[in-house]
């Protein structure tokens, strides 16, 4: 399943002012730091570091009880499959992490030791339990690829999955069983190309239902300007009743909750930083009426307000890195 504030105006992110292609928006977006949509632990506890230089270290440590690895795929089948993310935790006896998690609005392709399947987002925070010794290998997709797996309408399986076995594609049981076997001696690169293989031999048809969703997707993330489903709608060059048909049909989901979920995750990960900005400051620059509105909107979504997730979230501190997974 986020530091997002410095490059989220489609125009701030390139030297140049043209707009950026699709393809350079989800090739640059593949590359986010690992903590993006990973909401603060309690302090003490160890879990997956939300900022990312934090989050960065932990991924290249050996030593640390959890650390969250994001990989990219190959660029032949990145039409498919945004990146790749694998946790890894090793906590003592007793200990157990309840990791909170913003997720993107797209479907989860997951393989575990004992279960794989493919998992649509949350359409709250949803909390990761961790504890003892473990992994998972997942494949967030591209908006549009589920509905062409899963065989079943989007919205039956928002806060729900599909099992692997269930899927529209063939040699699901032989590619889960080649993920586990190079999850299980460490080599995720292997992992990776078997992903890689497997859906790509899937032969999965993109139509334009499916290109365009992924267009209004990439308008909700990053432009600045976009607070409402009727701002969204003009943008995309639909009709708001168009919108909300596709956005329904291609991942179970509204324009409210996809415009919603990107500014809680750019503000989240905006107060889990070392040097938080103050709260009228970032609730402008998000959009938000005013320091309320955000607080409101905060609360419903994550369950606490800003100052309390900022002072939780500093309390942990950068230098706590080494202490956490993913």
């Amino acid at each position: 399943m986020l530091r997002v504030l410095e490059k989220r105006d489609i125009g701030g992110a390139h030297d140049t002012d043209r707009m950026p292609t699709s393809t350079e928006h989800w090739r640059a977006r593949a590359a986010l730091p690992a903590s993006k949509g990973i909401l603060a632990p309690e302090p003490g506890a160890p879990g997956i570091a939300p900022h990312a230089a934090a989050a960065d270290l932990q991924a290249a440590s050996g030593d640390a009880p959890v650390r969250l690895s994001r990989l990219p795929v190959g660029p032949a089948v990145a039409h498919l499959v945004r990146h790749v993310w694998v946790p890894r935790w090793r906590l003592p006896p007793g200990v157990v992490v309840e990791q909170g998690v913003l997720e993107y609005p797209s479907a989860n392709l997951v393989v575990e030791a004992h279960a794989a399947g493919l998992y649509g987002p949350a359409p709250g925070r949803s909390d990761e339990r961790l504890e003892g010794s473990g992994w998972a290998f997942g494949a967030l997709l591209q908006p549009g690829v589920a509905r062409r797996l899963a065989g079943v309408p989007m919205r039956s399986i928002v806060g729900s999955l599909v099992h692997l076995h269930e899927l529209r594609a063939h040699g699901a049981a032989p590619f889960a069983a080649d993920v586990r076997r190079a999850m299980e001696i460490g080599d995720e690169a292997s992992a990776v190309t078997y992903l890689e293989q497997w859906i790509g031999a899937q032969e999965i048809v993109l139509d334009a239902d499916a290109a365009l969703v992924r267009e209004v997707v990439e308008l909700a993330e990053s432009d600045r300007s976009i607070l409402r489903a009727d701002d969204l709608a003009r943008a995309s060059g639909l009709g708001l009743r168009s919108l909300q048909r596709l956005v329904r049909d291609e991942l179970g989901l509204t324009p409210k909750w996809l415009i919603r979920r990107y500014r809680m995750q750019e503000a989240a990960a905006a107060l889990a930083e070392s040097d938080p900005p103050p709260l009228a400051e970032l609730a402008a620059s998000l959009g938000f009426a005013d320091q309320a509105h955000l607080g409101r909107e905060f609360r419903a979504v994550i369950g606490e307000t800003p100052r309390r997730y900022a002072r939780r979230a500093g309390a942990r501190g950068p230098e706590s890195a080494p202490a956490v997974l993913g």
